[in-house]
């Protein structure tokens, strides 16, 4: 593969323009880098898991009734097979098999990461105070970020063998140094 970070950063930011999706695509990348040392080889698949989650929305905004297509293509064209399939296995309308742990964890961390983001921006204290209890609860109530698909999160944490709060917990601990920035 021979897709920079940098390049990854520039094709985001000319397909998606909104601060709430960068800001998304930025926490999605940050619990993916912490993923690639939980669920990968560490090191050796830092980058590759940063990208997927920087990568995975660029063209929803843009092309919404296409996503992921533009954004798999692209990578296709960069010969970025790995991410492609990610992203393809992300979105489960498609039925692409989630093979690899990146993709496993790509799954298990998108819609997460995002819950976990509104739970933190409804609580006095943000991230700082939020535990994954409380994000189990409020998995529970299905008016509260209507447009999460809770069965990706459950389908998700089955992949990686573990419980949705122990996934919860684990994405809560990932984004908590970096609250600030994601204004959480």
């Amino acid at each position: 593969m021979t897709l920079t970070y940098q390049q990854a950063r520039e094709i985001l930011e000319s397909w998606t323009k909104t601060d709430a999706l960068l800001k998304h695509a930025r926490a999605v990348e940050l619990v993916m880098r912490q993923a690639a040392w939980r669920f990968g080889r560490g090191a050796q698949d830092e980058e590759l898991y940063a990208l997927a989650g920087l990568l995975h929305d660029a063209d929803y905004e843009a092309w919404p009734d296409e996503h992921p297509k533009r954004i798999v293509a692209w990578l296709r064209e960069r010969e970025a097979q790995d991410l492609a399939h990610a992203i393809s296995a992300h979105y489960t309308k498609w039925g692409v098999p989630h093979d690899s742990m990146l993709d496993k964890t790509l799954l298990a961390c998108d819609e997460l990461t995002g819950f976990v983001g509104a739970c933190a921006r409804v609580r006095p204290g943000g991230l700082a105070s939020l535990e994954a209890r409380s994000v189990l609860k409020r998995l529970k109530e299905k008016s509260f970020a209507a447009k999460v698909e809770r069965e990706e999160i459950a389908q998700g944490a089955r992949l990686l063998g573990l419980e949705v709060d122990d996934l919860a917990q684990f994405v809560i601990d990932a984004l908590r140094p970096h609250a600030k920035e994601l204004g959480l």
